[in-house]
C-alpha cells in the first residue's frame, strides 16, 4: 500500500472541508440565502455589528482623540452606478452621511470637523450635476440652520472659499447660517465649498501684499504663523488627521498649506457607505501611529 504523502487532515480541517463543499453547492446557496434572510440573523447580525462598535469606541476614548479632523468626502458617483442609483440619490445619501459624521464626532468629543464639499474643479462638471450639487448645498445649509442639534451643542458652521463664485441663494444661505452659529464655542465645522488649496494660498498671499503695501505689516516679519493668520482657517488649529473615503490616495488640492503635520488616512470605501466602525478605526490608526512615533 502506498503511503500517503503529506500530514494527514485532523477532523476538524475535514469538517471545515465538507462545509465550504455544502456551502457551494446549490442547496448551500438555497440555506445561506434563508439564513441571511431570516429576522433571527438579521438581529445577530446588528448585535454583533454594535458589539464591534462598542468595544472599537472603548478603545478610542482610551486615548487621546484628534482635535481636529479633515475629511475628503470622495466616491458618490461611483456609489451611485454600483448601486444602479441616480446621482440624486447618492449625493442626497452622501448629504446624510455628513450629518452622521458630525453627530459621531459630537459623541466622541471631536471638537473640529472639516469636510470638503466641493472643489473649485468641480465647476467643470455638467450643468445636471451642478444643479442638483447646488440644490442640495442650499438645501444642507438651510436644514444645519434650523438643526436643534447644532444649537444645542454650540456649533459655530464657517462655510469658506470663493464663496463669490456660487449662486446668490447659496451665499445668502451660507452667510445665515455662518451668523447663526457665529457666536457659539463647543465646536466646529467647516464646509470647505468652492474650496482650492492652491488658491486659499493665493489669497493668503495676496492680503499679506496688501498690508504690506498699506504699511501694516513689515516684509521682514513674515513668517508661517503671517500666513496661517490669513488663510480661510485662520481661527482653528491644523488638522491632525485627514481622511479621504473612496479609495483614492491624494488630496486633491485640500487644505495644502495646513496638512504639513497631519496623518493621513484613506478608507476604501465610497463616501454614501462610509460607516462609524469605518471612522473609529481611521481614530484609532491616527492613535496608534501618533504613539509609535512618539508624538
Amino acid at each position: 500500500m502506498r503511503k500517503r504523502k503529506g500530514r494527514q487532515l485532523s477532523l476538524t480541517d475535514r469538517f471545515y472541508i465538507f462545509v465550504s463543499r455544502v456551502l457551494r453547492s446549490e442547496v448551500g446557496r438555497k440555506l445561506k440565502k434563508f439564513i441571511e434572510s431570516s429576522p433571527v440573523y438579521t438581529r445577530v447580525r446588528e448585535e454583533l455589528k454594535d458589539f464591534k462598535e462598542r468595544r472599537l469606541k472603548e478603545r478610542v476614548l482610551s486615548n487621546p482623540l484628534p482635535h481636529h479632523v479633515a475629511i475628503i468626502m470622495d466616491g458618490n458617483r461611483r456609489y451611485a452606478k454600483n448601486l444602479g442609483l441616480s446621482e440624486e440619490e447618492a449625493y442626497s445619501r452622501g448629504k446624510e452621511k455628513l450629518e452622521e459624521v458630525l453627530e459621531w464626532c459630537l459623541e466622541l468629543g471631536i471638537k473640529i470637523l472639516t469636510v470638503y464639499a466641493f472643489s473649485t474643479e468641480n465647476f467643470k462638471r455638467s450643468r445636471k450635476e451642478l444643479d442638483i450639487l447646488f440644490r442640495l448645498f442650499k438645501q444642507a445649509m438651510e436644514d444645519t440652520c434650523h438643526d436643534e442639534r447644532i444649537h444645542k451643542n454650540g456649533v459655530r458652521v464657517n462655510v469658506m472659499g470663493k464663496l463669490e463664485l456660487l449662486p446668490e441663494d447659496i451665499r445668502d444661505a451660507a452667510k445665515k447660517l455662518m451668523e447663526k452659529t457665529r457666536n457659539y464655542k463647543n465646536y466646529v465645522l467647516n464646509i470647505a465649498l468652492a474650496y482650492g488649496g492652491r488658491q486659499e494660498i493665493v489669497d493668503a498671499i495676496r492680503e499679506i501684499a496688501r498690508k504690506v503695501r498699506e504699511g501694516k505689516i513689515n516684509p521682514e516679519d513674515v513668517d508661517e504663523r503671517t500666513v496661517s493668520s490669513h488663510l480661510y482657517t485662520k481661527d482653528v488649529p491644523d488638522p491632525d488627521l485627514i481622511l479621504r473615503t473612496s479609495g483614492e490616495e491624494r488630496i486633491s488640492n485640500f487644505l495644502l498649506w495646513q496638512l504639513a503635520y497631519s496623518e493621513l488616512y484613506f478608507a476604501d470605501v465610497y463616501w454614501p457607505a462610509f460607516k462609524k466602525e469605518d471612522f473609529l478605526r481611521a481614530i484609532l490608526t491616527y492613535q496608534q501611529r501618533k504613539r509609535r512615533y512618539g508624538r
